[in-house]
């Protein structure tokens, strides 16, 4: 089995547990030092980084939530000056106050080895054509995914959101050897190959690496059989660098964390405490090396567990199941998250839309469907047909170009939809992911 970087993603965990400690107070300096927010964070508690000794007196520090990054939007969380970042991401979720994210020249080195190393341990070589279905943009999945592939050596085809058909045609034309995308989306060009009588053994397609989204081993067992390749997860925190925290190997039996560059941490949601491995608690990480964009103690909302036990490929890093759900309200339709606060905003700045609503997220076939039940004025809901429709439409639209992706609409009485909600939750994700 491949290992780019055996010195670290073997290392002995002992070594490993001093490098992260003496990283770990390096990063905590620079944070106290350079970002208002964790300063005054660390002196409303009385603490320095030189009292962290050990990682028990680490876990004495406060978390960092994604509200401390909306509130210190845009450039408030930056440990270095702007002429020093080279690059800026925005989080894919859709509020109001995006996440900013900003990337060193130094940063964007390691990302891409980390993304290479995942790469790697799923045997993607430099004789390979990767094509990356991702949206390329301000989320940063695409980028970090095709830098590492071009560190490995790899050829890769920057194929983003082009339509099905096209995708297609490119595996067929290019020889792509292997699709990175969400499961959701690979499901969808096996649906579409099926329907133009496209035999998949005729394609050179051996691996699929796939993230963005929750996925299954039922729905890994789908895409294998139907698209008849090798799957591969990999998990990715826009906040902290996307894609290259975490990555299966051949054996998958979880991700290997790259825990020389990301301290994990599993809690208890609701207490805060530390959990023992095996258990399963929301996944907090803290970063290592990043210079432009540290996080200390970050709450990620994904429910998860850790093992320590070396892996069969011969990695000792720590690996981590899949997510199993997330803790908060965030929808992930396409690989987009989505707050529904964001919709009610939405909302209220359309005349003649109430802030009630409901949100629906079904799996029609292998394509995500999201329809909103939303209440409107009795004007506009008894208004004659052709009025009410160029209503529903005109929200249609707004909802789609603000959320990144297609609406379907449902108008309601208020009193109605104040009906269901009493006895039903705001968001019904009926999706098995």
């Amino acid at each position: 089995m491949a290992i780019l970087d055996t010195r670290m993603e073997c290392c002995p965990r002992e070594e490993l547990e001093q490098l992260q400690l003496e990283r770990l107070q390096s990063v905590l300096n620079r944070v106290y030092k350079n970002v208002a927010f964790y300063r005054g964070l660390f002196d409303a508690r009385s603490i320095v980084p030189e009292d962290v000794c050990a990682i028990a007196d680490f876990q004495k520090l406060p978390f960092t939530t994604r509200a401390d990054l909306a509130a210190n939007y845009p450039y408030g969380m930056f440990a270095v000056p702007l002429r020093e970042v080279v690059r800026i991401h925005t989080v894919t979720d859709t509020t109001d106050t995006p996440t900013v994210v900003g990337y060193s020249a130094h940063d964007l080195r390691i990302w891409a080895g980390l993304v290479a190393r995942f790469l790697s341990a799923a045997d993607v070589t430099r004789d390979d054509v990767i094509q990356i279905s991702f949206r390329y943009g301000l989320f940063s999945g695409a980028f970090g995914l095709h830098q590492g592939a071009e560190q490995i050596g790899a050829s890769v085809i920057p194929a983003s959101s082009e339509h099905t058909d096209r995708q297609i045609r490119i595996m067929q034309d290019y020889r792509t050897s292997v699709l990175v995308s969400t499961p959701s989306f690979a499901l969808l060009l096996a649906d579409r190959m099926e329907a133009l009588g496209i035999d998949p053994k005729r394609l050179v397609l051996k691996r699929g690496l796939f993230g963005g989204e929750i996925w299954s081993e039922a729905t890994r067992s789908r895409i294998e059989q139907r698209l008849l390749i090798e799957t591969f997860d990999n998990y990715g925190v826009s906040e902290l660098m996307g894609p290259g925290i975490a990555g299966e190997c051949r054996e998958r039996s979880g991700l290997h964390i790259c825990e020389d560059h990301i301290l994990p941490e599993i809690i208890d949601p609701q207490t805060g405490d530390a959990l023992p491995a095996g258990r399963t608690g929301e996944l907090v990480l803290t970063t290592l090396s990043r210079e432009a964009f540290p996080l200390v103690r970050y709450r990620t909302g994904d429910l998860a567990s850790l093992t320590y036990e070396p892996c069969a490929c011969g990695r000792t890093l720590a690996r981590m199941s899949r997510v199993e759900r997330r803790l908060d309200d965030i929808i992930i339709v396409k690989g987009i998250n989505i707050v529904p606060q964001q919709i009610e905003k939405i909302l209220t700045d359309i005349e003649g839309v109430e802030p009630v609503y409901r949100v629906i997220v079904e799996r029609d076939g292998n394509r995500d469907r999201l329809t909103l039940h939303a209440a409107v004025s009795e004007h506009v809901f008894f208004d004659e047909i052709k009025h009410h429709a160029a209503f529903a439409e005109r929200l249609r639209t707004e909802l789609s170009r603000r959320l990144g992706l297609r609406v379907e609409v449902k108008l309601m009485e208020k009193r109605t939809l104040d009906r269901e909600l009493e006895t039903g939750p705001r968001v019904v994700d009926t999706r098995t992911l």
